[in-house]
């Protein structure tokens, strides 16, 4: 006669009571992933956390908007909160919007902001500061962007900059954009060699040392002084 196993005395659940047990769990795990919970927990984390990058983003995009309809106070007072967004602000994108978004403005807080963001620990938003002196113009970005070349650690920043001093068109920049040329990577002075075409509106093609000759001269003065010379020598 074979013998009936005898149940386990360890166990203190019966067969009936594991499988409501198991599905118990699974309706738990089941309900852990409705879309209500999943909105619940985004809430609590934006509440933690705040708003993602996209979302602050957008919402500094709506916000500007509104600003620039408003009064010079009102300008000046949304300038100086960009200051304390650009501070705390952790995600390079987010910085490198609220630095565009300062450029629209002026004002001492969006100038200081435009400042600072060449400084910025992130090459994205240096890169896109050397942008924003490009269009800004005037004597402070040459000086800028001239030290931020000559400066940085990283070569696409350095690039950018000797490019919008090129944007710039202006004289001023020649002395840098002279040094770039003696550079020894190639691609800043193939850089600055685009440059000076742009700030003295001449092409002497892509020969560096034909930039260079003519950048010891810029304005001729040398050739002139020669050929005065040379005619009282003759009389």
């Amino acid at each position: 006669m074979t013998a009936t196993p005898s149940r386990s005395l360890s166990s203190p659940f019966s067969r009936g009571a594991c499988l409501a047990l198991l599905a118990s769990l699974l309706l738990a795990g089941c309900a852990s992933w409705s879309p209500w919970k999943q909105r619940e927990k985004a809430a609590r984390d934006q509440e933690k956390y705040g708003y993602t990058a996209d979302t602050r983003i957008k919402k500094l995009a709506e916000r500007s908007k509104v600003v620039k309809s408003e009064s010079a106070q009102s300008q000046v007072e949304f300038t100086q909160d960009l200051v304390r967004m650009m501070l705390e602000e952790h995600d390079p994108r987010v910085r490198s919007k609220i630095l565009e978004t300062a450029a629209e403005y002026d004002t001492a807080a969006a100038t200081a902001i435009c400042t600072g963001a060449l400084q910025d620990p992130n090459e994205m938003v240096r890169i896109r500061a050397c942008d924003v002196w490009g269009k800004r113009g005037g004597d402070e970005a040459v000086q800028l962007l001239a030290t931020r070349f000559q400066t940085d650690a990283e070569l696409d920043v350095r690039l950018r900059a000797l490019k919008m001093l090129g944007e710039l068109k202006d004289k001023q920049a020649i002395p840098v954009l002279a040094r770039a040329l003696e550079d020894s990577d190639p691609a800043v002075q193939y850089r600055a060699v685009a440059s000076l075409k742009k700030v003295s509106g001449r092409d002497l093609g892509n020969d560096v040392n034909a930039w260079r000759e003519w950048a010891v001269d810029p304005e001729g003065k040398k050739a002139e002084w020669s050929l005065a010379e040379g005619f009282r020598q003759l009389f």
